[in-house]
């Protein structure tokens, strides 16, 4: 038997409040995340382990719990996960861990995010001259090789926080500004693009010819109805920022000690991944759990949110 919903019910027995209602696309959307299995079953998991590497230091033994008469020993009852060569406990290294690592990735995400968004709406909106102009700086920043820019930079904030003996925090937080620096390119270029096409539209022209400010109807109508794709792209930009600290981890200029990430795990694991198979197999499993799930999450909202690709 038929569901007895507005859509099944005859016309005649739907009231007008529920046909002026409808569905919003913000609730079509949602409905169609929700039957993509890969996307909700990626979301739940980056969201469990989240959680685990919020609270897992509160009830797991300290990261920086050293002993050496242990050593690096094999997964057991104490250590689920084994210790690593001093001694210390790897699930409590990976929860912290996960803790910078999902910290880096959000945060420089929102960096790209906030000067990527911006840039491209002011671009896309005003064009002419200025949007010629503020694109070629664009393609200026492209070609130049961003990865070496972002290791200088890491070099030469080291160089200062040695001067100054500032702490660890200053590297992380260089480290945050230096890779949100260098992501927000196609950011800006995507934004651009939606802008103009956004802005031809009939409520754009009424609310310019409403005398609305330039700065309210970017902020206030424009970028509104682009969000679809910056959702999209943003969970698409946080597994590569998080891969590009594991990179600059091996180089060893990522997180400092005694601070770890998932990077610097993966690379003190595969120093030793001979003798200590386990020091690598668990931070790498757990960093590539993440990452496939992000990247699943990412397909599904890129689904949803595009109303072209529902079948319904």
């Amino acid at each position: 038997m038929p569901s007895l919903s507005p859509r099944n019910l005859p016309l005649a027995d739907v009231s007008a409040e529920q046909i002026l209602k409808g569905q919003s696309l913000w609730s079509d959307a949602w409905s169609r995340l929700r039957r993509n299995r890969p996307a909700v079953v990626g979301g739940i998991i980056v969201l469990v382990l989240g959680l685990l590497c919020a609270a897992g230091p509160w009830f797991s033994q300290s990261f920086q719990e050293q002993n050496l008469d242990l050593g690096a020993s094999p997964p057991s009852a104490a250590h689920w996960l084994g210790t690593d060569t001093l001694g210390r406990d790897l699930f409590a290294r990976i929860l912290y861990g996960g803790r910078i690592s999902l910290m880096i990735g959000l945060v420089a995400t929102v960096v790209a995010l906030v000067i990527g968004v911006t840039y491209g709406a002011v671009s896309g909106y005003f064009g002419g001259k200025l949007d010629a102009l503020m694109m070629r700086i664009v393609d200026i920043l492209y070609a130049l090789p961003f990865t070496i820019f972002v290791i200088l930079l890491m070099v030469f904030s080291d160089a200062i926080a040695q001067k100054h003996n500032f702490g660890p925090m200053w590297n992380v937080l260089i480290l945050f500004a230096a890779i949100g620096a260098v992501e927000w390119l196609t950011m800006a270029r995507i934004v651009r693009g939606q802008v103009q096409s956004v802005q031809k539209m009939e409520f754009i022209e009424a609310a310019r010819a409403l005398g609305f400010s330039r700065r309210r109807i970017i902020f206030r109508h424009i970028i509104p109805n682009i969000l679809g794709p910056i959702i999209v792209y943003t969970t698409l930009t946080i597994p590569g920022v998080m891969m590009l600290e594991a990179f600059l981890s091996f180089l060893g200029l990522g997180v400092p000690r005694p601070m770890s990430s998932w990077g610097t795990l993966i690379k003190d694991g595969a120093d030793v991944m001979e003798e200590f198979w386990w020091m690598l197999v668990f931070p790498g499993a757990i960093f590539s759990i993440v990452l496939l799930s992000l990247n699943f999450l990412g397909d599904g909202l890129r689904d949803a949110l595009d109303v072209r690709s529902s079948k319904d």
